[in-house]
């Protein structure tokens, strides 16, 4: 494979074998940016839910669904969530309109007899993988499903910024204390500021570079 790195530019040399439009691909994908500064407007509830809604028909392993989200808004749940924190994600954090915890449930089995009625002994079977078990198998479909998730921001007309610099440990006994749910990503979603919301494109690697055939 070349070890060549692509330039920034963004080019769609194979748009004619795609379904969506190429005004959608810039949408979800070739435009859109991940965003550290967001201007002051509000990120509503039914807008996050107009995300999820589409997202949630996406694929998981045995159709789990362990994707679970904290809607961190109040002033002093930011607080509480910035103290645990990278200290540069922190003052960003605290300026996002909405910040999501995106989190895996480790009880995702107590909803198989409504997720995959078709097969009864499965709830049983991730009862026997004990808490720590099913939090691996909840953390591969749950990042699936948050990677869904930061594209259905973007249909919704949203904007991310997702985030991986922060104590899980902290984050979890701080609000996950009585659930359970494991934090696995920390998203801040708004629309961008008009100076400052992104940094510069950088270079993607291009399918020769992380392909390969057998």
């Amino acid at each position: 494979m070349s070890t060549d790195i692509l330039a920034p530019a963004v080019d769609a040399p194979h748009d004619d074998l795609l379904t969506i439009d190429p005004e959608t691909a810039d949408l979800l994908f070739r435009e859109a940016r991940t965003v550290v500064r967001f201007d002051d407007g509000d990120v509503s509830d039914a807008q996050v839910q107009a995300a999820y809604d589409l997202v949630r028909w996406g694929p998981t392993m045995m159709n789990t669904l362990p994707l679970r989200l904290l809607l961190v808004r109040t002033p002093e749940a930011r607080e509480r969530l910035a103290a645990h924190m990278n200290e540069g994600n922190r003052a960003k954090t605290l300026a996002a309109p909405l910040t999501i915890v995106a989190a895996a449930d480790p009880a995702f089995h107590e909803r198989m007899d409504v997720l995959a009625p078709h097969m009864p002994g499965a709830h049983d079977m991730f009862e026997g993988y004990g808490v720590d078990g099913r939090a691996d198998v909840a953390q591969q479909s749950a990042l699936i499903q948050i990677g869904y998730l930061v594209v259905g921001l973007r249909a919704a007309g949203l904007h991310a910024g997702p985030m991986g610099g922060f104590d899980k440990d902290g984050v979890d006994a701080e609000f996950f204390a009585e659930n359970g749910w494991r934090s696995q990503l920390v998203i801040n979603v708004g629309t961008p500021a008009a100076e400052g919301a992104s940094y510069p494109r950088q270079a993607r690697l291009s399918f020769d570079e992380v392909s390969t055939a057998v």
